[in-house]
């Protein structure tokens, strides 16, 4: 499907899929929204020495670039090993018309972003002291046969439901379930209703929180 780059509100970018009408993060702020979804609600809130993080799907790679960001922060005495699948990745053009390392100050992040996006797929790499990724190309729904450590967060951040309805329904929520460990937090921006009974039937605790600019809500889920 064609995709085009697109600026948001916030100065980010992200791309859009014409046939779907769709971008690939909110148009009122690409980097806003992740660190508001990703970081402040989902990393900033688990404690763990060790962290594996799942993340569907890697898209444009910029929930990477910003758990790096946050992570470096630290002390770095933690580890984090990131897994994120995709099925469709994007191409080299486009990886450097978005060139998110500028939205960043610190010098080190050209190449680190180069990094992220050179990493071979389906082999795991150390992007940084301490910072493990391995890019994962697969349908959502082969979760079931990828062989993981026990996950204590979830980035979902799936397209909409408005068009793949199927990424938001019962069945690819519970292989993420059974993915994760007990206590471990999903975090997501959507806000539907179904999605939270889904959840819930799953038995996790569902928690609404303030969503990122332009959206009221959004979704935490910590699994019983």
């Amino acid at each position: 499907m064609k995709r085009e780059i697109k600026t948001t509100k916030d100065g980010s970018k992200t791309l859009f899929i014409n046939e779907l009408n769709e971008n690939y993060h909110s148009h009122n702020g690409a980097l806003q929204e992740a660190e508001h979804v990703f970081i402040k609600n989902g990393l900033n809130l688990i404690n763990d020495c060790e962290i594996n993080i799942l993340e569907l799907g890697f898209g444009t790679g910029l929930n990477v670039l910003v758990t790096i960001n946050e992570y470096l922060k630290t002390d770095k005495n933690h580890i984090i090993n990131y897994f994120s699948l995709e099925k469709y990745p994007i191409n080299e053009s486009e990886i450097n018309d978005l060139a998110y390392f500028e939205l960043f100050d610190n010098p080190e992040f050209k190449n680190i972003y180069q990094k992220i996006h050179l990493a071979e797929w389906e082999k795991p790499v150390e992007i940084t002291k301490g910072f493990h990724l391995k890019k994962i190309k697969c349908d959502f729904f082969d979760l079931k046969d990828i062989i993981l450590p026990k996950i204590n967060l979830v980035y979902f951040d799936c397209f909409g439901a408005r068009v793949q309805p199927d990424l938001w329904e019962k069945p690819l929520f519970e292989l993420v379930s059974d993915k994760m460990s007990v206590n471990g937090l999903l975090t997501t921006y959507s806000s539907k209703g179904s999605v939270r009974r889904i959840l819930q039937e799953l038995n996790f605790k569902v928690e609404k929180k303030q969503g990122p600019p332009g959206k009221r809500e959004m979704i935490n889920a910590v699994k019983l």
